[in-house]
């Protein structure tokens, strides 16, 4: 048997040495090619807007990837440049973004189902980017089982649209019938006084749904409705912790730092790979509920605890 010289195990521990340094370049070179500019464009700079940004910037600290923070107001292509994902949180920041040429694969969030279906989905699109969305609204199978789960003598729920929304018709009655309720609903036509409608519903109904729809609820008309249940005996079931602290019974709702979680995720995991790839549009994975104590007091309802209602809901999600 023949063993090396010297030499020639010196040279062979060379060429070990010098491939595992080019091995360790390779593996830099990599690491920074993949590390990216994600442009987060804020509606606006008020509190919910900034909160999500505030997640998503902290999740991304732990990747290669670098959030900034850009403004819709004044948006110009040159603020979006190098940017490799752009997130549009809220719809003022979507049309903002719709409005430049050229865009970076986008993630809109905190918008509404009904707008992204109906015009935001058509003016983000292009045929060479990636594009989805997180909406702000809770699917319809969740809020019927909620309904359920905390008022399960509820029988009919009613529903006040505006011609915007009254395609989603359909899809809520067949939520509802799943959880053994039945839908009341009216709609409101343009230029129409809010109170009749309302009142149309409210008696036939057991509980108002209120649903994010501007032209329904906003500043202007949510102390009626409420009031206007509560004269009828009809809960309210809304969709922000604020609507709760207004005056519904309970809401069903994801916070700004729960979809901006939701958001860092899908960045995280959609830019692992040479092509940005997103998952399909989506409703929120994360969500809270919130009661208004006094309300239910004043009604005569006793519901289960918050953290009952979510978990039970987290085990049917």
């Amino acid at each position: 048997m023949t063993f090396p010289g010297r030499a020639t195990r010196w040279r062979a521990l060379q060429r070990v040495v010098r491939l595992g340094l080019v091995c360790a370049c390779l593996t830099v070179v990599s690491a920074q090619a993949v590390a990216a500019r994600v442009a987060v464009v804020l509606s606006d700079d008020t509190t919910p807007y900034q909160e999500v940004y505030q997640v998503i910037r902290a999740y991304l600290d732990d990747t290669p990837h670098e959030a900034v923070r850009v403004y819709a107001d004044g948006l110009t292509p040159a603020a979006l440049n190098d940017a490799r994902f752009v997130v549009a949180v809220g719809v003022g920041a979507a049309e903002a973004l719709a409005a430049l040429p050229e865009r970076a694969p986008v993630l809109a969030i905190l918008v509404p189902r009904a707008w992204y279906l109906k015009t935001g989905r058509a003016r983000l699109a292009s045929s060479r980017r990636a594009l989805s969305a997180i909406y702000l609204d809770q699917p319809f199978e969740r809020q019927a089982l909620l309904i359920r789960l905390a008022l399960p003598d509820v029988r009919r729920v009613g529903v006040l649209l505006s011609a915007e929304q009254s395609s989603v018709v359909n899809e809520l009655d067949s939520a509802l019938r799943a959880q053994g309720l039945s839908l009341v609903y009216a709609t409101l036509t343009p230029d129409e006084r809010l109170i009749t409608p309302l009142e149309a519903v409210l008696t036939e109904a057991d509980l108002l749904l209120a649903l994010p729809d501007p032209l329904v609820f906003n500043r202007n008309t949510a102390q009626s409705l409420f009031l206007t249940s509560y004269r009828y005996r009809d809960p309210v079931l809304g969709y922000s912790r604020s609507l709760t602290r207004a005056g519904a019974l309970l809401s069903l709702h994801s916070s700004p730092a729960q979809i901006g979680r939701q958001a860092a995720e899908w960045i995280s995991s959609a830019m692992q790979g040479g092509t940005v790839r997103l998952p399909p549009p989506a409703y929120p994975s994360y969500f809270s509920v919130s009661i208004n104590d006094q309300v239910a007091r004043s009604l005569g309802f006793i519901l289960p605890p918050e953290a009952d209602l979510e978990k039970r809901l987290e085990g049917r999600n």
